[in-house]
């Protein structure tokens, strides 16, 4: 069972996974341009924001997971996001490992581990100020499907400034993240309900076969398999095993 919610960190989302025993899940995580920290049985991992679909191959029983808006990881977990990307990390290698321990013990330990990791969150939060504002201009105005040039010269910056920005604070370069957002604001409306091809030209698509080839090598699937699993309408079978959230990230 997968559920999710707003968290308390601004911008972030909760989510939990459980199974009556541990199983590998085969649900396929959909490149979204965020980070997780993620607590599976006892273990706190780091995800890292990623360029790929990927599909766990680990058997767990409960997930809990705190999902950070993208840009916003970095700042909190104290590791660039470029040495992440497309990683899944042991919080022991880092952190100092006893230090990693007592927080995956004090996160097992609560009644709800999900919780516990927004509180966590939030007390980081407090010690490493105010988010960026400037990272935050650059994640909304390519949220927006403004052309990567088009945000520089309106931010003031050089290309290879926001490329060395966007590595460190999303895992990868504005052009990736860029096409990242768009694949997730057409993949919204394809929840929504909307046909590839109205979620294609509305997402900034030039047409329904650019959206597809996106979908396929980012996603590793397509718009309409997509769409079925949203509308819950998907029959059984490996191309169509994917869990849909809001954010598309569900490890």
């Amino acid at each position: 069972m997968y559920e999710e919610r707003p968290a308390r960190l601004d911008g972030a989302v909760l989510w939990t996974r459980t199974a009556p025993a541990p199983v590998v899940s085969g649900a396929l995580v959909v490149p979204d341009g965020c980070m997780d920290l993620i607590w599976a049985d006892g273990r706190l991992l780091v995800a890292g924001a990623d360029t790929r679909a990927y599909r766990s191959g680990q058997a767990v029983a409960r997930y809990a997971g705190l999902r950070f808006a993208p840009g916003d990881a970095p700042r909190l977990l104290g590791v660039p996001a470029r040495e992440l990307r497309d990683r899944r990390v042991d919080l022991a290698d880092l952190w100092p490992a006893a230090e990693a321990r007592r927080l995956a013990g004090r996160i097992g330990r609560a009644p709800d581990p999900a919780a516990a990791l927004d509180a966590y969150a939030l007390r980081r939060a407090d010690g490493a100020g105010p988010p960026d504002p400037l990272l935050r201009a650059i994640r909304a105005r390519l949220g927006a499907g403004r052309p990567v040039g088009e945000t520089a010269d309106a931010l003031g910056l050089g290309a290879r400034r926001l490329h060395r920005l966007s590595l460190d604070a999303f895992g990868y370069g504005p052009q990736t993240l860029a096409r990242v957002l768009r694949l997730q604001r057409a993949l919204a409306l394809l929840r929504a309900g909307l046909p590839p091809v109205e979620a294609a030209a509305r997402a900034g698509y030039t047409d329904q076969s650019h959206l597809t080839r996106d979908t396929r090598a980012l996603a590793d699937t397509t718009p309409g398999a997509y769409a079925r699993v949203a509308a819950g309408q998907a029959s059984p079978g490996a191309r169509e095993s994917i869990e849909v959230s809001a954010n598309s990230e569900i490890p």
